[in-house]
């Protein structure tokens, strides 16, 4: 009932890499995504939403905390938001999976959550788990949010199946004690207004008050990667911000400081999976009926 972004060759064709998108407006703006991927290898990054992904085909082996896990068909992954991880094949097939990446909130206030609480405070002790109940209902629930526009019906069966996953498997992080956290949240912050990718390493560790081996090192350890990759998964973030928005990619590419658009086209695909493009082509359920109405 959906127009769908799509990006390699149609589905289900075994073997074929493909992507599609969609967009539950109603639910805080809700990422959905349907893909099977065979060639692709996910670079690490992180998201500024949580990751819920159900493995419908085959395995896909990841990076998460440090440790590699392997999830196979029949198997939830979760990740909180902010989370660095990687992802590829776990085996010469590939692997097809659905995952909701919820919007901003959607999730704390199935706890009720005082508001500001920032997502990442959700979190996975387990990044794969077994729970066969809780996976039909997840992915009946992700069919649900393609087909219908009934937005009663959309609302009962978010609450039903996400409240179901948080119950069981959730849990509030406490804030991460590291050696410098006011030192890290300056340094991002900086790095938030350095979009043209001037600022050094050294620039950065004087403004902060640290050596800069000192705070690479204190950085790295809060937040799971350098200084200079969480600039660009930053920067990756926004340019979904900006393209959910209807900026084209080019426009996106130089507000946010890439060298040209085939910049941003690449670590985007390494990223999310899909290209800049196909991800401005997303629409709605509602889109749709709206459109057919």
């Amino acid at each position: 009932m959906t127009k769908q972004a799509r990006a390699g060759a149609a589905p289900p064709g075994m073997g074929a890499e493909w992507v599609r998108w969609n967009r539950a407006g109603d639910l805080g703006g809700t990422e959905l995504l349907s893909a099977r991927f065979v060639r692709h290898r996910f670079a690490p990054h992180a998201h500024d939403t949580a990751v819920i992904a159900l493995i419908e085909d085959g395995g896909e082996r990841f990076v998460h905390r440090g440790q590699e896990h392997v999830a196979t068909a029949g198997s939830l992954i979760v990740i909180a938001a902010g989370e660095v991880h990687t992802g590829e094949r776990a085996s010469a097939a590939g692997w097809a999976y659905r995952a909701f990446y919820p919007g901003a909130g959607v999730l704390d206030a199935l706890l009720d959550a005082p508001g500001g609480v920032p997502p990442a405070a959700l979190a996975f002790p387990r990044p794969v788990l077994r729970d066969p109940p809780l996976f039909s209902r997840l992915r009946s629930l992700h069919r649900l949010l393609h087909a219908s526009s009934d937005a009663l019906h959309r609302a009962s069966a978010w609450q039903q199946a996400m409240g179901a996953l948080l119950l069981r498997h959730a849990a509030r992080a406490l804030p991460t004690v590291g050696a410098e956290p006011a030192a890290v949240r300056r340094a991002q912050e900086l790095l938030r207004n350095d979009l043209a990718g001037r600022c050094t390493l050294h620039e950065l560790a004087r403004a902060v008050g640290l050596s800069p081996w000192y705070l690479n090192r204190a950085f790295s350890r809060a937040v799971g990667m350098p200084p200079h990759a969480w600039r660009n998964q930053w920067r990756l973030a926004q340019a979904k911000t900006l393209l959910r928005q209807g900026m084209p990619p080019a426009e996106v590419a130089v507000q946010l400081g890439f060298a040209d658009q085939s910049h941003l086209h690449r670590h985007f695909k390494r990223a999310f999976g899909v290209t800049p493009g196909v991800f401005a082509q997303r629409k709605t359920v509602q889109d749709a009926e709206a459109r057919r109405g």
